[in-house]
């Protein structure tokens, strides 16, 4: 199943290829091979939404220059009910596409359908992970880094089982070491000694 960005850039490929195929059968490009189209998400958020280098991969081939071709694909593009809002040519022959709220709207909608499953994927699917969290010293006082270490825990735990791992938490009592030994010593003690027995602490 195709996510939103994947459709979004479909739906771009097709914008563009429909275009270029408009301005070959209009004589406006001479142009024998539609090479694959490329679309990507620009780095700069002012490069609006996402982008493409088509015109200056077709330049040569038409025997323009690509701001030339990314001019004529952008005249010829037909996005009306699509997720573009608008298609404009920067630096040398870059189309770069904002998008309008339509595939927040969509979004919104699928997330609804899906529900619980929604964002799931399959990645991990057959393979089996333990993710061991909080470990807190039972000698010692809770304190804010157990509690981080819980949420993180657990989340990272989640975002695991989403991504279709067969996920195992464990929670670690970490009961081995000296502080521990001392601590048992002294509840012994101190046992021994509510009974009226001498025990040293």
């Amino acid at each position: 199943m195709m996510n939103m960005v994947q459709k979004i850039t479909e739906q771009i490929r097709e914008i563009v290829g429909e275009s270029v195929k408009g301005c070959i059968d209009k004589g406006i490009l001479n142009i024998e091979n539609i090479p694959e189209i490329q679309v990507e998400i620009p780095r700069e958020r002012e490069h609006g939404d996402f982008s493409t280098n088509i015109a200056m991969v077709l330049a040569k081939q038409a025997k323009k220059s690509p701001v030339a071709v990314a001019r004529d694909i952008v005249e010829n593009a037909d996005y009306e009910g699509t997720y573009v809002d608008s298609m404009e040519i920067a630096g040398p022959g870059f189309i770069n596409f904002r998008l309008n709220n339509l595939w927040l709207y969509k979004t919104v909608e699928i997330i609804h359908n899906e529900n619980e499953d929604y964002g799931r994927v399959n990645i991990g699917q057959g393979k089996k992970v333990m993710v061991e969290f909080v470990s807190a010293n039972p000698t010692g006082p809770m304190h804010m880094g157990n509690a981080r270490g819980a949420a993180l825990g657990d989340s990272l735990a989640a975002v695991l089982d989403a991504a279709g791992y067969d996920v195992t938490r464990e929670f670690y009592i970490n009961d081995a070491g000296n502080q521990v030994e001392k601590f048992g010593k002294s509840l012994e003690a101190r046992y021994l000694q509510l009974f009226g027995l001498d025990a040293e602490v």
